[in-house]
């Protein structure tokens, strides 16, 4: 872990980021006291799988069958 001032901070900002996408953490620092940490934002979501849920998902029959007329009154 790296601790740099603030000043420094704003002088390699682009380095800086640089290094917490590697997966660095950065502690910028007011004088010699610590107040903030530079890591990188972890990606939200994966890589999609095709075929994930197959066999955790079942459809019946009525899934296929034609809505009530009350229903499809919605719809309209």
């Amino acid at each position: 872990m790296e601790t740099i001032t603030i000043h420094k901070a704003k002088t390699q900002l682009s380095r800086l980021i640089e290094k917490a996408c590697r997966g660095e953490e950065i502690v910028i620092a007011r004088g010699k006291q610590p107040v903030v940490r530079l890591v990188a934002i972890e990606s939200e979501s994966g890589k999609r799988k095709p075929g994930a849920w197959k066999g955790k998902i079942k459809i019946g029959p009525e899934f296929f069958e034609p809505l009530p007329p009350e229903e499809l009154e919605g719809w309209e």
